[in-house]
Order: C-alpha cells, then structure tokens, then sequence
C-alpha cells in the first residue's frame, strides 16, 4: 500500500453482467492506483473494457465486486447525490465524443460544473474564460458546438474537465474521433496541463504512440490489468 494517499485508486475490482443463460466477467480483480502528477494509460482491443473500467473509476457504474476510492474516498454505498458531488469535487472526465450541451456556448459549456458546484455566474464565467484561454479557444467562446471543428469541441471538452481543477482526469479514447494531426494537437494538450496542475491521468485508448507518452501503461486483456514495460 502506497503511504502517500491515491488520487484514484481501485482494489480487487471486478464487473460481471448476466444474460439469459451466461455470465459475462468483463473485469476481474483490477487493482490499480495513481497519485497526483502520475499519467497511465490502458490500451486494449475494442469490447476488452477499458471503457467500463473507466465508467467503474468514476462511479459511474458500480462494480460487482471490490472497492474504488475517489481521494481516500470509499465510492460504495453512496448515494447519487453525494456520488456527483465528489465527482464534481474531485473528478473530471473526458469523453471520445465530447458530450457538450448543443444549446449552449463553450463558455456556458465550460462554465457548467462550476455553476452545479454552485459558484455565481460572474465568478464562473471568469474561470471558464481562462481555462479556454488555456486551451487556445479564446476566439471561440461565444460559439456553440455545431459551429466549433471536431478538434475545438474536443479542446471544449478538456477545458470543461479542468475547469473546477479536479484531483484526476479520467481520459476514454480522447483522441479516437479525430485526425491524427488534431489528435496530436489534443494529446499534447491534455499532457502540458496535466503536468502543470499536478493532476492524476488516466486514459483508455487504442493509440500506443500516445499511450507510451504517459509514464505508465497497463493492457486490458481478458478482463484482467497487466502493466507493461516502458518502452
């Protein structure tokens, strides 16, 4: 056990769904923890589950068997509220395809979490501005999703994870809707400001050149986590 306390940690982790006649064990025993400043990624083959463990990381799915504690925070037994409140708190998460509100601007997009942890409207729209001024969008913040390009609705979508300056990003193939000089654009992205706020990164992709940028990997195999050599 690491003496220093996990951004995100999992212990004996395991997911099972049923369907009629069989039993599907999509994870089996995932034990893993990251601290702050500390980036991992897990790749594996489509369907192998990075995709749930990422949602079982995040509480958004609870898993079948073990633990996952958010900052020293059991997720189990939670209620829905109190679990959106630590991921509000703690977490931020970042989607293939970015999952931003059609009606809204960037900036209302971005400014959100801020609103929902409840932070005024002035002082939210403030921290949203400089966060998509970190992301290079300054010229865009007026504009809705459907008038950004996918790699600004991406950029969005970042900015939006980082804005109420969580403890861990939880990354699911940010990258895996986009060309490859945009993707590269977005990987630099997430690892510049990772490393300047000092923030835990997790990210599930199928990349291996962007997965061999973080400072460990992991492959998702039948429904087991292997870390693997740096290379």
């Amino acid at each position: 056990m690491n003496e220093i306390q996990a951004a995100l940690e999992c212990r004996d982790v395991s997911v099972s769904f049923s369907e009629p006649g069989l039993l599907v064990n999509v994870l089996q025993g995932i034990n893993l923890h990251i601290q702050s400043g500390q980036s991992l990624s897990i790749v594996g083959a489509s369907g192998s589950g990075k995709s749930t463990l990422l949602h079982t990381l995040a509480g958004l799915m609870m898993p079948t068997g073990g633990e996952v504690f958010l900052t020293g925070h059991p997720l189990k037994g939670l209620s829905a509220t109190r679990l959106g409140e630590l991921r509000n708190l703690h977490l931020g998460f970042v989607y293939q395809f970015h999952h931003l509100l059609p009606e809204f601007s960037a900036l209302e997009n971005v400014a959100m979490p801020l609103l929902i942890r409840g932070a005024s409207v002035l002082s939210a729209k403030e921290q949203a501005c400089a966060m998509l001024e970190r992301v290079g969008l300054t010229h865009r913040i007026r504009h809705k999703p459907s008038e950004l390009s996918g790699g600004e609705r991406q950029r969005a979508a970042v900015a939006r994870a980082l804005v109420t300056k969580p403890d861990c990003i939880l990354a699911d193939e940010p990258t895996g809707n986009l060309d490859q000089k945009t993707a590269g654009e977005i990987q630099s992205l997430l690892l510049e400001l990772v490393d300047g706020e000092q923030l835990a990164l997790v990210v599930a992709t199928h990349d291996l050149q962007f997965a061999r940028c973080l400072s460990r990997q992991y492959e998702l195999r039948d429904g087991q986590l292997t870390e693997l050599d740096p290379i």
